[in-house]
């Protein structure tokens, strides 16, 4: 019973992590109209929570690893519920930019040291059923996040997804304090020195720097299609909220489907075929996606070929993420660390970028798109030659 518990909690702090970007996209032109503000500070609350997240992941594992992984998930999930607050009653786009930076700041903990803690507990099959299910609930409310932020906001506001958000961290950080067990046997006592020298050797490795950058590089293509997602079915589509927030629960649902079923998948194809087929995918899907927009733009076609690229995405993601992490399986902490930071800087920069040159023209998204998922190719083809 104890030890469902805490799979639980596992589950409930990643729950905010998880759902923050999806249930507020929705209310982004509600945020514009409200603030008198431009479409890019609205797409820009994403990128600055992923720079947050970013400095944040560099250095929470070291922490959790010197002062247990309890305190540190307390301490960072009670920044992440600061934030999540602060953007419930921001005044001001600045002030909720932010609040949005704290909130990626206290996000990253959990992100990071569940699967500390996960590693703690459990081994073998064991892990590998808490993660699946953890897969299941997260990418099924991952897939209902951008309907449930689109009726908030018709309903009742665009605080009210920002509330929504609020109400989870309370609810996560008040059970943690309540029954969060360490996990930690030995406290690794913190040393700077020796974090700057696992950091710089695992920098130094051409094979990390590929496996853990290449699904980054996809990801960044993702959260640049869904940030401007609520302008580019709302405004340039002129479809209502609810048929936009289907859409984009549409292309969420498939990338979470496929992403649960990749264990089963990795069962009948070999880990070197799921990937060359999950980035051709990736490339055919923002490709069409941009000959769509230049040649008959549609919601339904972008819709369409942008899900052909989270096929893609979800095919090739856990396989290259998990190579990352088993090529020096002695420091797989500062080595989750690091990848979670190298994803979150690539999405704050790719987002910020389509944030300043969207301006309601889908070929730009499209284009950064093609971009990214091109140059993931590029690395992936690197790793193959190995």
């Amino acid at each position: 019973m104890k030890k469902h518990m805490q799979s639980f909690l596992y589950i409930l702090s990643l729950i905010a992590c998880c759902i923050e970007v999806d249930i507020s996209v929705p209310s982004f032109p509600a945020l514009v109209k409200y603030f008198h503000s431009s479409e890019s500070l609205a797409q820009h609350t994403v990128s600055i929570n992923f720079l947050g997240f970013f400095i944040s992941a560099l250095i929470v594992g070291p922490l959790a690893d010197a002062y247990g992984r309890r305190l540190i998930m307390i301490i960072g999930n009670a920044i992440l519920m600061v934030g999540a607050v602060g953007c419930l009653w921001a005044p001001t786009i600045s002030i909720l930019l932010t609040a949005r930076f704290v909130q990626g700041i206290g996000a990253a903990t959990s992100a990071v040291v569940v699967f500390a803690m996960i590693a703690d507990t459990y081994k073998g099959e064991k892990a590998t059923q808490l993660i699946g299910l953890m897969n299941c609930v997260l990418t099924c409310l991952m897939a209902a996040s951008p309907v449930v932020g689109s009726y908030l906001n018709e309903a009742f506001g665009w605080r009210r997804t920002y509330t929504a958000v609020a109400i989870v961290c309370i609810i996560s950080w008040g059970s943690l304090i309540m029954a969060l067990t360490e996990t930690q046997c030995f406290k690794k006592p913190l040393n700077f020195k020796e974090w700057l020298l696992n950091t710089k050797c695992l920098l130094n490795n051409k094979a990390f720097l590929q496996t853990s950058i290449a699904p980054s590089l996809l990801y960044g293509a993702y959260l640049s299609f869904i940030t401007c997602a609520s302008f580019l079915y709302m405004q340039t589509f002129k479809l209502s909220m609810h048929l936009y927030a289907l859409h984009q629960a549409l292309i969420v649902a498939v990338f979470a489907l496929v992403s649960l079923l990749s264990g089963t998948i990795l069962k009948h194809i070999c880990p070197r075929k799921c990937v060359s087929i999950g980035i051709s995918l990736s490339i055919f899907g923002t490709v069409a996606f941009l000959l769509v927009s230049l040649v008959a733009p549609s919601a339904v076609l972008t819709t369409a070929t942008v899900s052909v690229f989270s096929i893609g995405f979800a095919l090739f993601y856990p396989v290259v993420f998990t190579s990352s992490l088993d090529i020096f399986p002695n420091l797989k902490g500062t080595a989750t660390s690091l990848v979670m930071a190298k994803r979150a800087i690539i999405v704050a920069f790719a987002t910020w970028v389509t944030g300043n040159f969207y301006n309601d023209s889908p070929p730009k998204v499209a284009i950064i798109m093609v971009i990214a998922a091109i140059m993931g190719w590029a690395v992936s083809f690197k790793i193959f030659k190995k």
